[in-house]
């Protein structure tokens, strides 16, 4: 979920034009484009571009950056265009199947010995697309609730005490009359709020209810996902969020976390750096102060409480630019080495065979045996179900917080969106 600074030029087109200009030599030039905001995330990366090209000098990669929001606008016209990059960050789900099959992104199966080789099969198989491969992973993710424990204890709360959303709510006003403003949210992104109402559909309908509006044997709009409405209302009333949150980017959102301003945050584990890099004091919330437990069970809910939201994200090859050069960077970059390097730096839960063993934050540990452990490990729904329904889900997710929608009128918009996808 997430996610920036700009570090290099503005456009593709103007970072190829810079390297002529210099005289760069390479005889290859392969271009990424992705939404890290993390500068710490992003020295590593440049640690591991600078590697690459030490090993490799014909070979020229240009790391490009972008906010998330703008990314997202950018890209349908990007990927059309003859200044797209050679890879860009994307999540497996909809939108993926959909550029593949529209011959938007590069099939590069036959060049994929070196990734096989690297990257363990089932991670694998979110790229995969009838068996072909157009891309592949870097990490994997699980979004739950970060929370400040130094707030917690000032406020008498424990996380101990939470095994249901009954109990994540009392808590919150618990926080809230302790004079603390209980959750940071970016509500002017609208998907961070889609992680509230996602999942409480999962805990309140379960995976075959979600199946089976995936095979259009079920619908949106039925009595579990108009509870989950109401129960996101029911945390809404509470009035939980910083002042301002739904006009704050995540960013804005992770600053206030990450300042000890809000004490939760329900975010994947990449907030553990973004909280720290937005914070004023550059250090956020360490890890000793730092708590995490993941999205509690709804009672009378068919959902396992086990079931985890979060992703598989890596990189696609845009079509024609699917390379040796590009594919190439991205075999060394997800190489067992480079996955390991990232892991020990709590960057990533890695995806590289034999990478896992390098994780040393606890924090991170916990989410690897979450999704390990989970009954149902679902892609964030506004990726996973395409940009329409997700862009769906993701308004109304921050209009039921505002109340500028009601639970109902809600699924009845997401499934006119899934009819007409």
């Amino acid at each position: 979920m997430t996610r920036l600074k700009t570090l290099l030029p503005a456009s593709l087109a103007a970072l190829s034009l810079t390297a002529a200009a210099v005289g760069v030599q390479a005889d290859d030039v392969v271009n990424v484009l992705h939404n890290q905001q993390d500068e710490k995330i992003r020295a590593a990366w440049e640690e591991i571009r600078q590697d690459f090209e030490a090993q490799h000098p014909d070979i020229q990669v240009n790391l490009e950056f972008q906010d998330d929001s703008a990314m997202k606008q950018r890209l349908p016209t990007l990927l059309q265009s003859s200044a797209k990059p050679h890879l860009y960050w994307s999540f497996g789900g909809a939108n993926y199947r959909t550029r593949a099959t529209s011959g938007l992104l590069a099939d590069i199966t036959d060049q994929a010995d070196g990734l096989r080789e690297n990257i363990s099969p089932g991670a694998l198989s979110a790229f995969e697309i009838d068996g072909r491969l157009y891309g592949a992973p870097y990490r994997l993710a699980q979004v739950g609730f970060w929370y400040n424990k130094r707030l917690f204890e000032e406020a008498g709360v424990s996380a101990d005490d939470i095994e249901t959303w009954d109990d994540f709510l009392a808590v919150v006003q618990d926080i809230k009359d302790a004079g603390i403003t209980p959750i940071a949210a970016g509500g002017g992104e609208r998907w961070p709020l889609h992680f509230y109402w996602t999942y409480l559909a999962m805990r309140i309908g379960g995976q075959d209810l979600f199946n089976d509006i995936l095979a259009d044997e079920a619908s949106f709009d039925n009595p579990a996902y108009v509870r989950a409405g109401e129960e996101l209302q029911r945390l809404a009333d509470l009035d939980p969020f910083q002042p301002g949150y739904l006009g704050a980017k995540y960013n804005e959102a992770a600053n206030v976390f990450g300042n000890h301003q809000a004490a939760i945050h329900l975010m994947g584990e990449w907030d553990i750096g973004v909280q720290r890099s937005e914070s004023e004091s550059g250090e956020g919330v360490n890890d000793d102060d730092l708590g995490y437990f993941s999205f509690p069970a709804v009672s009378g809910g068919d959902g396992d409480p086990s079931a985890t939201l979060g992703g598989v994200d890596g990189w696609a090859f845009t079509e024609g630019n699917g390379t040796d050069a590009a594919v190439e960077w991205l075999t060394f970059f997800l190489s067992p080495e480079n996955q390991a390097k990232l892991a020990e730096q709590d960057i990533i839960i890695p995806v590289a065979r034999g990478a896992e063993s390098a994780v040393q934050n606890p924090h991170m540990k916990v989410i690897a045996e979450n999704i390990a452990r989970s009954s149902w490990h679902q892609v964030f729904w506004d990726q996973a179900l395409g940009a329409d329904v997700g862009g769906v889900i993701n308004d109304i997710s921050a209009e039921l917080t505002s109340g500028d929608e009601d639970p109902e009128g809600a699924v009845e918009r997401i499934q006119e969106a899934w009819d007409f996808r």
